[in-house]
């Protein structure tokens, strides 16, 4: 049964380690730590993304800023209470962890694939350009009765077909995992840069 579940949650990044491990929570006894990797895109730029790193694989007193290391894992999500209402925080839950040299162009720095569920009716939009966008919002079941809910932006006619899903859709996706600053409004004319995460899709199958 865990296997089986494991397998609808598939990441594998490489980047270099840009944040020394900070301590998110205990479970049983066991450490679990956050860092944050910069993972390089195809156009030169980078993705920051949060990783959640267990006190068993690694040494979470050391600091490995500039380094490199590979990880495998699920992408997950949970609800933070904050300002009145919960707010979705995402991250690369670690299951192996190696260091790697340095990048290695002929490795795919950035995939995961997905098997889930559609529960909410998609957005479909363009942009300004003209540029079709559908954003979707994925649950993938975990062990023991829990979800990660996983935002997922399509493109294209990927988006187009997307645009057609129903609410408790099966889908499989496999793409990329990007982060995206944006500008949150506070009250009065205060406001925020947070930075959201969500799967780039870059191929998509709807399940019967």
């Amino acid at each position: 049964m865990t296997d089986k579940v494991i397998e609808n949650n598939q990441v594998s990044i490489m980047g270099k380690v840009a944040a020394e491990f900070s301590f998110s929570h205990e479970v049983f006894g066991e450490g679990f730590y956050m860092t944050e990797l910069l993972v390089k895109r195809l156009s030169d730029s980078y993705d920051r993304i949060p990783v959640m790193v267990s006190e068993r694989l690694v040494d979470v007193s050391q600091d490995y800023r500039g380094e490199y290391i590979q990880v495998t894992g699920q992408f997950r999500s949970y609800n933070r209470h904050e300002e009145k209402k919960n707010r979705l925080v995402l991250s690369v839950f670690a299951r192996e962890l190696s260091f790697v040299e340095e990048e290695d162009d002929k490795i795919k720095s950035n995939q995961i694939f997905l098997d889930g569920f559609i529960c909410k009716t998609p957005i479909y939009r363009r942009t300004p350009l003209g540029r079709e966008i559908a954003d979707m919002l994925v649950a993938v079941n975990r062990p023991y009765g829990k979800s990660d809910y996983i935002p997922c932006i399509s493109w294209g006619r990927n988006a187009r077909f997307a645009s057609t899903f129903e609410v408790g859709g099966h889908v499989q996706i496999w793409g990329r995992i990007q982060s995206r600053e944006y500008v949150k409004k506070l009250e009065g004319d205060l406001t925020e840069k947070r930075t959201a995460y969500e799967v780039s899709v870059s191929k998509i199958e709807y399940l019967d």
